[in-house]
């Protein structure tokens, strides 16, 4: 491509009218991929810990939930989210010999806090 040619393309470039709007941004692979991956990982204490979905429309499981599966003891799950349940009388669960109100947000559902330990 010569000089005059060059010269040209940017000006046609330049003279074309702008848009009044500005279009929206989209998320490109290097923005997406660039967000912090969750890498905790946790260490289950229990013998056979049920992960349980919270019914319906609530936010947070209860000791009577349906259970989606179970972990065993040793196994190794990633969470960094937690949901807090708090209830007026005493703990919200009693679970692997301790009460608590806080379950951890694991792959398929949420498991008591107080049957994991950090890895």
């Amino acid at each position: 491509m010569t000089k005059k040619m060059l010269i040209a393309v940017v000006a046609g470039l330049v003279a074309t009218p702008v848009m009044a709007a500005p279009a929206p941004a989209t998320p490109t692979v290097s923005s997406v991929s660039s967000a912090k991956a969750c890498t905790t990982k946790w260490r289950v204490t229990g013998k056979k810990v049920a992960v349980r979905m919270p019914r319906g429309s609530a936010p947070v499981a209860s000791p009577d939930s349906p259970v989606v599966r179970y972990l065993h003891q040793g196994d190794v799950v990633t969470s960094c989210v937690e949901a807090i349940a708090r209830t007026q009388s005493g703990p919200a669960y009693r679970k692997c010999g301790k009460g608590g109100h806080v379950w951890r947000i694991v792959r398929g559902g949420q498991v008591p806090a107080t049957c994991l330990n950090r890895a």
